[in-house]
């Protein structure tokens, strides 16, 4: 179970990692996630967003409390340690009146924070949480995600919550609880009162909320094609209540097509601009840290390249897959965002015509390298479908193309012309 939690973590955490079949997992704002919680009758604590400082003062002024926490709404976990580029420090601040509200959201919204998770260009925030302050007696760990293991979904609970769950379950494995739930008829009742009583819910009454929210979460996750939901705390209140503290979810991409309403949420301004720009035209790209550009189609054969290049003692720039039905024009995209990338020394092109025909690949290249006065070396890789028709037109260009047959070949040319 511990490789489920690291699942969840993982697609909790907004930074984007390579997966082989490119799926991205929308993650909305905190703000966003507590109205979904308590549209399905989960309780938090009470939470308005504002997004200018003034809007901060004013939710202040009537929330009806001035025992507040203010926080940064930012797509990243470890809010509270990080700091903004302007120097102020610490993402989530105690306020008790609308004058520090407003203040402190004037630190925080239009300036970037900076967290172990954002790399250090950080987030921008453009809007901040007031909450209600309710004091845990005890806090807990609860997440709904698909598990490997049991080919299906299942509850994953801890009564060590408020901390790391990855390193509760390394040192004390019996500390997590994992239930498993059938698809179709979720959680039932009794199996989640058991679930809140071996958790240790003290009353009768907490027992009963703690179940009711296990079933309502699992109806969130069914019901919205989430991937994961994360509560890190669930609370049991000194005043004898449970409420979700704070809330991660991630949503399928696969289903976007019928949740509209979620994807509605989506806050481009907390992903990677050129991953955005990709998007737009059906690229699959996703930034890394490397000199040598890939343009591959397949994300197979993408990761394929990615490995071979690291073989010859090469880092990869970015992970970018055109698709099967990539035009020069899409082609010729690709480029732009290969070189909108300084640190890319070199360009290796690795495609294997099936579906894509390799003359509309060579199309492509042949039109970008006029267009764009590319400057790097390119080592272009043409196999399959128009394979010869492709060759023959980089032939006729006169451009300098170094082309390969083997993939070896092609990733040693391209580590090799990238060091220069």
């Amino acid at each position: 179970m511990l490789r489920s939690l690291r699942q969840a973590r993982s697609l909790a955490r907004s930074a984007q990692t390579v997966s082989a079949g490119q799926k991205r997992n929308l993650s909305i704002h905190e703000y966003q996630s507590v109205k979904l919680l308590n549209d399905y009758g989960i309780a938090t604590p009470k939470s308005i967003a504002a997004k200018s400082p003034e809007e901060a003062y004013d939710v202040a002024k009537n929330f009806g409390t001035d025992k507040l926490v203010i926080k940064a709404q930012v797509l990243a976990g470890g809010r509270g340690k990080g700091h903004f580029d302007n120097g102020f420090k610490g993402g989530v601040h105690l306020v008790d009146t609308p004058e520090q509200a407003q203040d402190i959201a004037g630190k925080m919204i239009g300036s970037k924070l900076i967290t172990k998770q954002t790399g250090e260009k950080g987030r921008i925030c453009n809007a901040v949480m007031l909450a209600e302050r309710r004091d845990p007696s005890h806090e807990y760990y609860v997440a709904v995600l698909n598990d490997r293991a049991t080919a299906g979904p299942v509850l994953v609970a801890s009564a060590q919550g408020g901390m790391n769950i990855e390193e509760v379950a390394a040192k004390d494995p019996s500390a997590i609880i994992t239930t498993p739930i059938d698809f179709q008829k979720g959680l039932d009742k009794q199996t989640a009162l058991d679930l809140a009583k071996k958790l240790g819910f003290k009353t009768e009454q907490t027992q009963k909320e703690a179940a009711d929210t296990f079933i309502n979460l699992y109806k969130i996750f069914k019901d919205k094609d989430a991937t994961q939901i994360e509560i890190n705390p669930m609370a049991e209140t000194q005043d004898g209540h449970v409420l979700c503290m704070d809330a991660k979810f991630g949503f399928d991409d696969n289903a976007e097509f019928r949740q509209a309403e979620v994807y509605s949420l989506r806050d481009i301004s907390q992903e990677d601009p050129v991953e955005v720009e990709a998007q737009k035209h059906n690229l699959n790209f996703i930034k890394l840290d490397g000199n040598i550009g890939c343009l591959v189609n397949g994300a197979g054969l993408a990761m394929a390249t990615m490995d071979v290049l690291k073989l010859h003692g090469g880092d990869p720039a970015n992970f970018l897959d055109v698709g099967g039905g990539a035009t020069p024009e899409t082609v010729k995209k690709a480029f732009e965002l290969l070189l909108a990338d300084k640190a890319v020394s070199s360009i290796l092109l690795n495609v294997f015509g099936g579906i894509m025909r390799c003359d509309y690949i060579a199309e492509g290249v042949i039109k970008a390298t006029k267009e764009l006065q590319l400057r790097v070396p390119l080592i272009v890789r043409l196999k399959g479908n128009k394979e010869a028709e492709a060759k023959e037109l980089i032939r006729q260009s006169g451009l300098k193309i170094y082309a390969f047959d083997g993939l070896d070949e092609a990733a040693a040319k391209a580590v090799e012309l990238g060091r220069k």
